[in-house]
């Protein structure tokens, strides 16, 4: 336990640290030079360069730990960033994210990993996971503002100098704090039912299919579709209500987050009725504009608080032991590439159709990518978190 309170007191500084930087990113790149097009591509060069990192993370860190690459990616995001207090031409930010984007590409596989090995009980792990979440979503929440105080005080150059020195000092706590090797998630695994299936056999006979990773992409893409249309939605004033709204959906998170006794269900339950929860709210959103946006944005937040926790326990039972460094990269991968889809998708496909309907078929989608009731592959996941010895 103490290793996961580091682990998240690390992902709360670097999240908040890389949320700091969303509100101010476009502001500095205009004050250097840069027009709405170089723009797009200084955010979405972040994500590419995740990609090569994700892929790189997860071989390495199956191979050699999650450590090493923890500190790797927390002290490297923090030179950078002090690199970017001194970026004069836009083309120097362009070239600064690209490097952030690939750094920071091993964290959270790295600590995904860790977090995954300190138990081999699938409730405990779930619990982590929602732990991780919870974590994630209250950066998200703090540190935008926090990010816009800093700037008002001192400047871009002071807030990126100050943002990098936090992720530098990060860095060297995790350095000291994250223990070098952590025992198996497989050095304890509960005995199956008699009539189970055996994990060899399950392996052999349901291959980790590629399939699984369009879940990922799919509720990435419709996260994208969100934060692409809802400023636009909102008029004039977007700013304010944008802000508004997007806290509501981080309450919402928060609220399902903090509920453990939901890790006890099985991960293929919990993601099905939290895919068909998303897609209902995006389809009120496409067709009911009498609801009030808040309501329904609060009750998104929900479902997402239900999902993401069942959906990192569901790689976590596909990948098994030696195997987690890929799983988790490849989900990485999968994300970035929704985030980068969505958005474009619904800019072209805005003046046809609600961007919000194309985010409700592709979470339909979704639901259609989750194996059959009866199956193999669901029975074997379902049997670990259903034993009663777990």
């Amino acid at each position: 336990m103490k290793t996961a309170l580091w682990l998240y007191l690390f992902l709360f500084l670097a999240f908040f640290d890389l949320h700091a930087q969303y509100p101010i990113l476009t502001p500095f790149a205009i004050s250097l030079g840069a027009g709405p097009a170089f723009i797009g591509w200084m955010m979405g060069m972040y994500s590419l360069t995740h990609l090569p990192g994700n892929l790189l993370a997860g071989v390495l860190v199956d191979r050699n730990g999650s450590r090493r690459y923890i500190v790797f990616a927390l002290t490297a995001a923090g030179v950078i960033l002090l690199l970017q207090a001194h970026a004069q031409l836009p083309w120097h930010l362009l070239l600064l994210r690209a490097a952030s984007g690939f750094a920071l590409a091993f964290l959270s596989p790295a600590c995904m990993t860790l977090l995954a090995s300190l138990s081999s009980d699938p409730a405990t792990q779930g619990k982590y996971m929602s732990g991780h979440g919870i974590v994630h979503t209250l950066a998200s929440v703090v540190s935008p503002a926090a990010g816009a105080f800093i700037v008002a005080k001192a400047g871009y150059s002071g807030t990126f100098s100050t943002l990098g020195w936090l992720l530098i000092f990060t860095g060297v706590m995790a350095l000291f704090s994250v223990p070098k090797h952590v025992r198996s998630i497989s050095a304890a695994k509960p005995p199956l039912p008699a009539d189970a299936p055996s994990k060899a056999a399950v392996r052999e006979e349901f291959p980790v299919s590629r399939r699984y990773y369009l879940l990922p992409f799919f509720v990435s893409c419709s996260q994208g579709v969100l934060f692409f249309e809802l400023p636009l939605s909102q008029g004039s004033d977007g700013m304010v209500s944008t802000g508004i709204l997007l806290s509501l959906l981080s309450l919402g998170a928060l609220a399902t987050l903090s509920l453990f006794f939901l890790n006890r269900l099985a991960p293929g339950m919990r993601i099905a009725a939290a895919l068909l929860a998303m897609a209902l709210c995006f389809f009120a959103l496409a067709a009911f504009r009498s609801i009030p946006a808040g309501v329904i944005l609060f009750l998104l937040g929900a479902a997402k608080g239900v999902l993401f926790p069942a959906m990192a326990s569901l790689f976590i039972s596909l990948g098994g032991a030696g195997r987690m460094g890929r799983t988790f990269s490849l989900q990485s991968i999968a994300m970035s590439l929704g985030a980068f889809a969505g958005p474009v998708a619904a800019g072209q496909l805005r003046g046809f159709v609600s961007p919000y309907f194309i985010a409700f078929v592709l979470l339909m989608t979704a639901i259609l990518l989750l194996p059959p009731r009866g199956s193999g592959k669901l029975q074997a996941y379902r049997a670990e978190w259903s034993n009663p010895a777990a």
